[in-house]
This record gives structure tokens, C-alpha cells and sequence, in this order.
């Protein structure tokens, strides 16, 4: 196995989180939920940007450096002895920046239907409904449209990563991105974990979907935003069929949103597991 830092991204209630919880499994990797690295790398940008008068005595090799020096002094007590995927929702905006920083680097886009993306949330809004959650700035006086039109707005929690996947697929370095179908991750997760080692160019590990251990730090995040139950995984990977808690007229409007199922409209070079 070589040793490199590579990145999950993607939409969210779309099993990234699970997906990490699988990939810890094997102890040559390191995976979690979203770290702060993607919010210390734009708030570097910024710094090094015209908006700071000094910015004109950093040249852009000084800037790479320090950019990659943010990363690895992060991942510090962990790479290069392991592999690490670092998660974070905007990493699809930033290819450009991945592909300069990192030449190497793969990102993995965890996808789902957004309709059942919109669908998952507000299954766990209405499971607690005596908590205000943080992902609707703690309003208490939403309907189902209302937070659904937020969630998928342009800097919605959904539209944004939306719009960021489509970035992604249509940048001319879009052969770094493996898109992972929820579906996929739960009705087979051995031959989708399989697909994710041969595309970053790792040997493959044995993993156990039905063992998987919950982290716990996440819960701790979870219940400091209000949102108890969004990083939980099972102990066991199961695909579930069930209804839809969205009004129909609701869960019609965005369910073509999907557009990676549909081969045509997805450019060559883009691969979908």
C-alpha cells in the first residue's frame, strides 16, 4: 500500500459517514466525518488573497506550501504512516486546487437521489422534535417546503454540495472523481470498498460490513448542533426500502436532480460505481 492523503466528498445523508466507518476498519487507513481542514484551508486562501495588503510578498509556490503544510500538519500523528481521507463537502469545488496540492489525489463523491437526500433530513427533524436543529439556524417555524427550499438553495446544506458535484463532473480533471451510489455502498459494500481501492491504486482489505463501529465524536458534534442521529451508523450495513415522508408534489420536484443516473448527461471520464 502507498501512503497518500486522498478525499471523500460528495452530498450529505448520502453514506459518507459510513463509508468512513467501513474504510477505519482496514488499520493502514484513516477516515472520519468532516474535519476543520477544508474551512482552515479557505480561511488561507482568503488570508493570502489581495484582500491582505502583505499578500503581494506571497508568491504562489509560497502559497502551495503552506497550503500542504496546513494539511499535513493536521494529519500529523497519522500520514504518511497511513492513508487518509480527509471529508469535507466542498472538495468538489476545489479540484483545481487538489489537482495543483496534491497530483496524486482522488476524491470520493458519496451520492443518493436528492429527493431522498431531503427525505433523510427531514426524517431526522421530525425524530426530534423537542431539540431546534442547527442545520435551520435553530428556526422553530418551518413546514416540510421550507426547509426543503433552504436545504436546496445555493448555499443550502444540499444545493451547495449539488451544485459543487456538478463543478466537479464537468472540470476538465474530473478523472479523479469516483461517484459512490449510496445504493451501491449499501447492497454491496465489499465490491464498492473494492472499486474505491483500485481507483486510488491501493491493495484491497477484507472488511466486515457487519461489524461496524460507531464514532463517537461524531455523536458529541451531532448533539452540539442540535442534530442527534446524523452521523449515527448501524452496526450492521443493511440497504432499507421504505416510504417517503415528503408530500409527492415535493419529492417529484427533486428527484431528477440525480442526473449521474442518467449515462448521457455525464461526460466521458467520469466514473460511477
Amino acid at each position: 500500500m502507498q501512503n497518500g492523503i486522498h478525499f471523500i466528498s460528495g452530498l450529505p445523508r448520502s453514506g459518507s459517514t459510513l463509508l468512513s466507518a467501513l474504510l477505519r476498519q482496514n488499520p493502514r487507513v484513516h477516515a472520519s466525518m468532516t474535519s476543520p481542514v477544508g474551512s482552515l484551508v479557505n480561511g488561507l486562501l482568503r488570508q493570502m488573497s489581495q484582500e491582505n495588503e502583505t499578500a503581494v510578498f506571497i508568491e504562489d509556490d509560497q502559497r502551495s506550501r503552506i497550503l500542504k503544510a496546513c494539511i499535513e500538519a493536521f494529519y500529523g500523528d497519522l500520514h504518511p504512516q497511513k492513508v487518509v481521507f480527509d471529508t469535507n463537502r466542498q472538495w468538489t469545488s476545489k479540484l483545481p486546487l487538489l489537482s495543483k496540492l496534491y497530483p496524486k489525489a482522488k476524491v470520493i463523491c458519496c451520492v443518493r437521489n436528492p429527493a431522498w437526500v431531503l427525505d433523510s433530513i427531514e426524517r431526522l427533524t421530525r425524530e426530534n422534535p423537542l431539540e431546534p436543529s442547527g442545520i435551520f439556524k435553530f428556526d422553530t417555524t418551518g413546514t416540510v417546503y421550507s426547509r426543503a427550499e433552504g436545504l436546496m438553495s445555493g448555499t443550502g446544506m444540499v444545493g451547495f454540495a449539488l451544485n459543487c458535484l456538478r463543478e466537479a463532473v464537468f472540470d476538465p480533471r474530473r478523472e479523479r472523481l469516483l461517484l459512490v451510489r449510496y445504493e451501491s455502498l449499501t447492497r454491496d459494500p465489499r465490491t464498492t470498498l473494492n472499486a474505491i481501492y483500485d481507483f486510488i491504486g491501493e491493495a484491497p482489505f477484507e472488511h466486515d460490513p457487519d461489524n461496524i463501529e460507531q464514532d463517537f465524536e461524531a455523536l458529541q458534534f451531532d448533539a452540539r448542533i442540535g442534530a442527534p442521529g446524523l452521523h449515527v451508523v448501524g452496526s450492521k450495513v443493511r440497504s432499507k426500502v421504505r416510504p417517503t415522508l415528503l408530500p409527492p408534489d415535493l419529492f417529484h420536484k427533486y428527484e431528477n436532480d440525480a442526473f449521474w443516473e442518467r449515462p448521457p448527461e455525464i461526460p466521458e471520464g467520469v466514473m460511477v460505481v
